[in-house]
């Protein structure tokens, strides 16, 4: 069976409807830095040490946010203190709350803002009238030795009441580390950060599955393990890719942590993974008449709008639907950092 070529109209969503422009991503760089000058100005009146590092993270840092109609958009931006600076007045080490709280006392300095920085469980929140909200995880630098007797660096994250060894900026390095890897043979290198970010426009293609959805981390790692490359066909590996992830979450909703030795990202039964698959399952149905012989443009461009909830893909000018080389399946690249898979009953090697 051919899926019907639609790569130039996923490629036209993707650049129109999805991906980031440049305004909008200068003007959440401005917000960011805007955040961090309010911060060491409020912990430098409040006379308080300054953080020793301030680093994106998450899908702002990884490139992989999507357009929202809501503004409703996530920016991570870690602020990293050495141990020593996180201590109160009698000189005892600051709880991960009381961590916290000195980094949204310090925000709150500036009254301009409309909203007020908020504490959360695993972060300050500060967010904004245009909708987004810029997240501030808390972590400090510590110092332990090695089996040789060596100084080794590690970072510790307040969340809820426990201070948890993690550094949310391995994870960007994994991701980044691995788009390369698994883009073989496509030119511009860049094929798995598109299929991850238009997976998250279809999770939250509606406003009422945002809440229920699962994360984008998570989304994200799903999209790593199952990726399947299609050279120059972008709709094919996105739809490949969705097959893979589903038929692996029919099975498990487990969801492993991409640093080793990390807390699992999901564990089976996740309700919010859940209801990620069952959307997923909803897509696939749609899609299945691309595979159908009688499949033409109108009836695929007429699928792809209904998966992602838009008129864009049926608003295209309409060619002619002849059964030339244009609409035959490209060439498929198997690629997993897990496993790959031969077609001999479905054993798996690699």
């Amino acid at each position: 069976m051919t899926i019907f070529n639609c790569n130039d109209e996923m490629t036209g969503y993707h650049t129109d409807e999805v991906t980031l422009g440049k305004p909008d991503q200068d003007e959440m760089r401005e917000r960011r830095n805007a955040g961090r000058t309010r911060l060491e100005k409020g912990l430098k009146a409040n006379g308080h040490p300054l953080p020793k590092e301030q680093a994106s993270q998450g899908s702002y840092a990884m490139r992989t946010m999507h357009q929202d109609a809501q503004c409703d958009y996530d920016i991570d931006d870690g602020t990293y203190f050495d141990k020593a600076d996180l201590k109160d007045a009698a000189g005892f080490d600051l709880t991960p709350y009381a961590a916290r709280d000195r980094v949204c006392k310090a925000l709150q300095q500036d009254d301009r803002l409309k909203y007020p920085a908020i504490v959360k469980d695993n972060c300050v929140r500060q967010t904004y009238p245009e909708g987004y909200h810029i997240d501030i995880p808390v972590y400090r630098i510590n110092q332990r030795k090695d089996l040789s007797g060596k100084d080794v660096t590690y970072y510790e994250h307040a969340s809820g009441n426990d201070w948890l060894e993690s550094d949310a900026r391995a994870v960007t390095r994994w991701f980044n580390g691995l788009v390369g890897e698994l883009n073989a043979g496509q030119p511009d290198g860049s094929q798995m950060r598109r299929v991850a970010k238009l997976t998250k426009k279809l999770a939250r293609s509606r406003i009422a599955w945002k809440s229920k959805t699962t994360s984008g981390i998570c989304m994200t790692k799903l999209v790593v393990d199952h990726f399947v490359a299609a050279t120059g066909r972008d709709d094919e590996t996105l739809h490949q890719t969705w097959k893979a992830i589903h038929q692996a979450l029919k099975t498990s909703q487990r969801i492993a942590h991409p640093v080793p030795g990390t807390k699992n990202l999901a564990e089976g039964g996740d309700a919010e993974v859940i209801f990620f698959r069952d959307r997923l399952g909803e897509a696939l149905n749609t899609l299945a008449a691309l595979d159908k012989t009688d499949c033409t443009r109108a009836k695929a461009r007429k699928a792809w709008d209904e998966v992602f909830g838009t008129t864009f893909f049926s608003d295209q000018p309409l060619d002619d639907d002849s059964d030339d080389s244009s609409n035959k399946r490209g060439p498929f690249i198997m690629t997993s950092p897990e496993v790959a898979r031969r077609n001999d009953g479905d054993r798996r090697f690699g």
